[in-house]
């Protein structure tokens, strides 16, 4: 894991940190804490995957942060500042490419891997955390990102915990926004690829053109995701019928 970089900032300040950061208000309120972690882009064919940790008081959230699956993507990026501004501290981890694709893992150790990295800079002992559980077993997934961590945390991991929990709801939204932001990038990068979801067919047109133009895969493609494999050899067997 890389060390997180830490930098204080006053409460007014908006400015979003970069992915891999924690930035805190510098208050030092711990009594009413807690801490929420939920990840996003698991599932994608495009681009890392990321988790945010989110320490605060709960009362200091916004009333709509459990929502944040149906937010339009401009409304979560306004409460992503405000949830910023009013937390204790945030942090976000990311998951590259290189390591999703790593034959010696697989998604379930990287989803908690994910959660582990963004909650280790700013746990301590005994806050009460919740995460979205990542694993179909949630009582395996809480002890397995508690291995990960040194803090001894009060831990609970439960399915749809974003929904149930407002500071586990705040998590996904910057987890969201720094994986939308991250999307944005590529696209800057590439040209229009749609959401990066293997059913978007704007991200298979994506592929398809540019292997087609490249004879390869994007470095951003998860090249160990089955989307990834078909595209591939969908255009090998296309160069064998021409060579035919």
């Amino acid at each position: 894991m890389q060390p997180a970089e830490t930098s204080k900032r006053s409460p007014a300040t908006n400015d979003r940190p970069a992915s891999g950061r924690v930035s805190t208000t510098g208050t030092g309120r711990r009594g009413g804490l807690r801490a929420g972690v939920d990840e996003a882009g698991k599932g994608p064919v495009l681009g890392s995957m990321f988790a945010a940790c989110i320490v605060a008081d709960p009362a200091d959230l916004p009333d709509d942060v459990d929502d944040s699956k149906d937010l339009a993507p401009e409304r979560r990026e306004e409460l992503a500042v405000v949830i910023r501004d009013r937390a204790d501290a945030v942090a976000v981890s990311e998951i590259p490419v290189a390591r999703i694709d790593d034959p010696e893992t697989d998604m379930n150790t990287l989803t908690v891997a994910a959660h582990a990295e963004a909650l280790e800079p700013v746990a301590s002992d005994g806050l009460a955390t919740y995460l979205d559980a990542g694993d179909t077993n949630a009582v395996r997934f809480e002890r397995r990102v508690a291995d990960r961590v040194e803090a001894d945390l009060d831990l609970r991991a439960e399915h749809g915990a974003d929904a149930a929990y407002p500071i586990v709801g705040a998590a996904s939204i910057v987890a969201k926004v720094e994986r939308d932001a991250h999307v944005a990038a590529l696209a800057a990068e590439y040209g229009d690829l749609g959401s990066g979801y293997p059913g978007d067919s704007t991200t298979r047109a994506f592929l398809e053109r540019y292997i087609e133009e490249h004879g390869e895969l994007p470095a951003c493609a998860r090249e160990s995701w089955q989307t990834s494999r078909d595209v591939r050899n969908a255009a090998g067997q296309a160069a064998l019928d021409d060579f035919d």
